[in-house]
C-alpha cells in the first residue's frame, strides 16, 4: 500500500436475491486482523440461521494479511470471488462478509461465483469509496503586513488552513499533501521573499470521496 490508498467510505450492507437465495454482503473498514475477525464474528452472531457466512479481507500496509473463507460452499466459489473484488477495486483495510440464506435452488459453481462477486460489488457501491491521502501540517509564522498576501495565496491555491493564531506575528497552520510539501514551501518562501518561518508538523490522513464505477466492481 502506498502513502495514498483506497478504502470504503463507511460500513454498510446490501442484499441481493438470486433464485430465492438471499445474499447479504456486509462491509467494514478495519485497521488490523483482530478488527476483521471481530466483525466477521459479529455478522455470524447476528445471522445464526444463515446457511453460510463467507468472507474475505485485506489488511496491512502492503496487504500482507489476506484471508478468505467459503464457509461450507464449494471450494473457490465464495471466499475467493469476494477477495478478488477487493483486489480488483484496489481496496485496503477492508473486510466483506456475505451471508447466504439458501432459497432451495442450487446455483452451480459459476452461479455461486457470480452471486458472491456481485453481492460484494453492490455493497461497496452502496457505501462508497474514499481515497486516503497522507498530508503534513506546515506551520507558517509571518508578520501582519505579509499575512494578507499569504492568506490570498492560500485561497487561490485552495490550500487548507487548519488554524490561525494572532500574536506578535500571525501563525498559520496549513495541511498539504505529502508529495506537494516541498513545492508549497518553496512557493510561499518565494512569495514572501523569505520573510516567513516555516516548520513541519504532524502527518495525518485526509479522506477524499471517489466515484464508484460499476465496471470496476463487476
Amino acid at each position: 500500500m502506498s502513502e495514498n490508498y483506497l478504502t470504503i467510505k463507511s460500513s454498510g450492507s446490501h442484499e441481493l436475491e438470486i433464485k430465492k437465495s438471499r445474499f447479504i454482503c456486509s462491509v467494514q473498514r478495519v485497521a488490523k486482523k483482530e478488527d476483521a475477525d471481530a466483525f466477521i464474528a459479529s455478522v455470524q452472531q447476528d445471522n445464526p440461521k444463515a446457511n453460510h457466512n463467507c468472507f474475505a479481507y485485506m489488511v496491512g500496509k502492503h496487504d500482507e494479511i489476506q484471508r478468505e473463507s467459503d464457509d461450507g460452499e464449494p471450494s473457490g466459489t465464495a471466499g475467493v470471488p469476494i477477495l478478488e473484488v477487493l483486489k480488483r477495486m484496489k481496496l485496503h483495510d477492508t473486510v466483506a462478509v456475505v451471508t447466504r440464506y439458501f432459497g432451495g435452488t442450487k446455483l452451480g459453481a459459476g452461479g455461486l461465483i457470480r452471486a458472491y462477486s456481485s453481492s460484494t460489488s453492490r455493497a461497496i457501491e452502496n457505501v462508497g469509496l474514499v481515497q486516503k491521502v497522507l498530508q503534513q501540517d506546515i506551520v507558517l509564522n509571518v508578520s501582519y503586513p505579509n499575512y494578507e498576501k499569504l492568506n490570498y495565496h492560500l485561497e487561490q491555491q485552495q490550500i487548507q488552513v487548519i488554524d490561525t493564531a494572532y500574536g506578535s506575528d500571525v501563525t498559520v497552520t496549513i495541511a498539504v499533501d505529502l508529495n506537494a510539501v516541498e513545492q508549497v514551501q518553496t512557493s510561499i518562501m518565494n512569495l514572501l521573499s523569505g520573510q516567513v518561518t516555516i516548520k513541519t508538523g504532524d502527518k495525518h490522513y485526509h479522506e477524499i470521496d471517489v466515484p464508484v464505477y460499476p465496471d470496476a466492481a463487476d
